[in-house]
């Protein structure tokens, strides 16, 4: 696309609401464009529609008009969750509309340069990671995007002297034609969201479209443990910082002595290997960063993110010294690997952001206690037989709620699993989730862990992803 700007007088279609389209929305009809808001959730369900009307933009809830997406649109936004079957994005693409997210206008709008974080696992992590780091430094870090707060917003508050330090998932980036962060991050790739992109390819590829406008000025951070981002790596323009904790590198963050692929190491063992995070400079220079163990959460996941999250800081400007203190002190994010609490000697946590099964593979492997494990929710076709060694190998018991509930026993019961329990769906969806933690709580012995990794999007009962976790916390809390 062009500058927002360019779109003055022109007929402007935003599909959906929230926060994202309501702050896109806002932006065109600033800029003079002719504006329409189109929800297909009814008017009572969108409270962000009397806000646009007031300001003179045309809103329509409950229906996907016929003659909404015309000839004379010059351009389609669509919330980054809709998927390209729905009706108007089709018209667009038959007209030759462009389609866009909104990360596509911010991109034009920010006079500030943008480190965009992507994976299939770790974004959250990493992005409030580097924020924070980067606040520590005094660079004036703004942290939007997938992790809640619009990129569109953002935008229009940052400076020339700060940074905006975006997650980015795929749905977004699908959307994106000019989009180029100075500073790009791709984390891991797993099979997810194979509904919404139809196969690998372009999912891949809409991961991918991070890096299509970067030049030699700017920097690319990839994870060198993950075949499917090596291999992207050697097409990229920009210069490539690669990060590895599986193998030292001859210039990049890794690990020293690396750990071993086996499948996951405890924060004691970690401790007994006195492992350090080395910087290494592409003339040889090392420089010893801090020791694995001194990081603020622990697992070897949560090592991965802390070097992305090094080299994204280092390529920002950040002074090595810097680093330190913030990598010492972050705590979990929320809904990811959160402890929740401690009753009776059993420990709850709660990783309600794991919507996918490599997701919870990893959380389960960072504990060496056994774990008592509530997964469940949105049906996107897998069989998550993918599981069934580490069911065998690391539950104590699953308890299962949700779409998949079937499938996920089904795995359980190959495993070999000893304790499995269904919890059968109702219109209370809260009550689902605390029969759980209950039916969990009375299996658990002191020294077990009860945690929330669903391995599934939440949306066949929450309304998202936080909603299921806090529910989690709060029945956790009121046992």
């Amino acid at each position: 696309m062009n500058h927002p700007a360019s779109y003055k007088g022109r007929r402007v279609v935003v599909i959906g609401l929230a926060r994202s389209g309501v702050s896109v929305a806002k932006v065109f009809h600033e800029l003079g464009a002719e504006v329409i808001v189109n929800d297909m959730k009814s008017r009572d369900l969108c409270p962000e529609a009397d806000e646009l009307t007031a300001l003179g933009i045309s809103v329509i809830c409950g229906y996907h008009p016929e003659d909404l997406v015309t000839e004379e649109t010059a351009l389609l936004v669509k919330n980054p969750g809709i998927p390209y079957t729905s009706p108007p994005v089709k018209r667009a693409e038959e007209l030759g509309v462009e389609i866009i997210t909104e990360v596509e206008a911010a991109y034009w709008l920010s006079p500030a340069p943008i480190i965009g974080i992507t994976g299939s696992n770790g974004k959250t992590t990493t992005t409030t990671w580097i924020g924070e780091i980067l606040d520590y430094a005094g660079l004036k870090p703004i942290v939007a995007g997938n992790i809640g707060r619009p990129l569109c917003e953002a935008a229009l508050e940052a400076e020339q002297d700060q940074w905006i330090v975006a997650e980015l998932s795929s749905f977004q980036l699908k959307g994106t034609s000019a989009f180029r962060p100075h500073i790009a991050l791709l984390l891991n790739i797993a099979e997810t969201h194979l509904d919404y992109h139809g196969d690998m390819d372009d999912y891949v590829n809409s991961k991918a479209k991070l890096f299509d406008n970067q030049t030699e000025d700017d920097i690319a951070i990839v994870n060198w443990d993950d075949p499917e981002c090596r291999a992207l790596s050697e097409f990229l323009a920009a210069e490539v910082i690669p990060f590895s904790v599986y193998e030292k590198l001859g210039s990049g963050i890794y690990i020293d002595p690396p750990f071993e692929r086996d499948g996951g190491i405890t924060e004691e063992e970690v401790e007994a290997l006195s492992r350090k995070i080395i910087f290494k400079q592409a003339d040889g220079l090392e420089t010893i960063i801090l020791p694995v163990a001194e990081l603020g959460i622990p697992g070897v996941h949560n090592a991965a993110n802390a070097l992305a999250a090094i080299g994204a800081s280092i390529a920002a400007g950040v002074a090595l010294e810097q680093l330190r203190p913030p990598l010492r002190g972050f705590n979990a994010v929320e809904h990811r690997l959160e402890f929740v609490r401690e009753v009776n000697g059993v420990k709850y946590y709660n990783d309600s952001k794991a919507t996918n099964a490599v997701a919870t593979t990893i959380a389960v492997q960072s504990f060496s206690s056994k774990v008592i494990l509530l997964a469940g929710g949105l049906d996107r076709g897998s069989d998550y037989m993918e599981l069934e060694p580490l069911f065998r190998e690391k539950l104590k018991a699953l308890v299962t709620f949700g779409q998949t509930r079937e499938k996920l026993s089904r795995v359980a019961e190959l495993a070999g699993l000893a304790r499995v329990e269904i919890v059968e769906p109702s219109d209370d969806v809260e009550s689902v989730l605390r029969q759980a933690v209950m039916q969990a709580a009375a299996i658990a012995e002191p020294g077990d862990i009860v945690l929330l990794s669903p391995a599934c999007a939440s949306w066949d009962m929450f309304k998202s992803y936080e909603q299921r976790g806090r529910i989690f916390k709060d029945s956790a809390h009121t046992l």
